[in-house]
């Protein structure tokens, strides 16, 4: 891997066996499932995709829906195995991808931020030392004792978000986090991973607002049906893209 690099990736494909036909009920699935005759389509969300990330970037991903960018993301994070080709990567990652995803949304806001804490290998004293931090930045000190099924999607990711940056990774992964919320916390947010930028971690966006991809992004690339479209300066990709869409 090249030491100028955060994220390599080579030839990287995922594919995903799709039924080609539509059942009825879970019964109905088992039964064809026992008896083979379930069909399947191979659906390839991610071909042939190559493409290094420097340290230090601030780098997006364009696309319309179903282009593979959210795949993408989750290859480079490691919550999905690819198919085919490698992915390296250097250094720790905070991955921002599904809203929620590492909560109870039973427990309440402040035994939330100690388990994720927790779940990420922060120790209680660690987290009692950033507890206040967490909370100022997510601006939830009304809520905190609030069960988390009862916050809305964009109170949830002011939580996720504050967790996932009271420590400076080496690359954050942020999937569609800074789209939710009101104007002003997506400010707050955007000043936060700015301020990364000039600690070195490498960032990687995936959003539907092209302005905020050439607001932050130095580098981009765009898919399209799952294949690179077009790949570099974050004004030329993105004039490029605005002109298709």
């Amino acid at each position: 891997m090249n030491p100028e690099n955060a994220v390599e990736l080579r030839n990287v494909e995922m594919h995903f066996n799709m039924s080609k036909e539509k059942l009825e009920s879970v019964k109905e699935y088992f039964i064809k499932l026992i008896k083979r005759q379930l069909r399947f389509e191979d659906f390839i969300a991610v071909n042939d995709v190559s493409f290094d990330i420097k340290k230090g970037d601030v780098f997006g991903i364009v696309g319309l829906n179903g282009s593979g960018k959210s795949t993408t993301l989750k290859i480079i994070s490691g919550i999905l195995k690819q198919t085919k080709g490698t992915v390296e990567t250097c250094g720790n990652i905070a991955p921002l991808i599904e809203l929620g995803a590492g909560f109870d949304m039973e427990l309440t806001a402040r035994e939330n931020i100690y388990l994720n804490g927790s779940v990420l290998g922060f120790s209680k004293k660690f987290m009692d030392e950033k507890f206040d931090d967490i909370v100022e930045f997510s601006e939830m000190q009304d809520f905190l004792d609030v069960p988390m099924k009862n916050y809305s999607s964009g109170m949830v990711s002011r939580i996720a978000f504050a967790i996932a940056t009271m420590t400076t990774p080496d690359i954050l992964i942020v999937d569609e986090i800074l789209a939710v919320g009101d104007f002003l916390f997506q400010k707050k947010c955007e000043d936060r991973i700015n301020a990364m930028m000039k600690d070195n971690t490498t960032v990687i966006i995936v959003s539907h607002s092209i302005e905020q991809i050439e607001r932050l992004c130095k580098h981009c690339v765009w898919l399209e049906h799952g294949k690179i479209k077009m790949i570099g300066d974050t004004a030329e990709v993105c004039n490029a893209y605005k002109q298709c869409v």
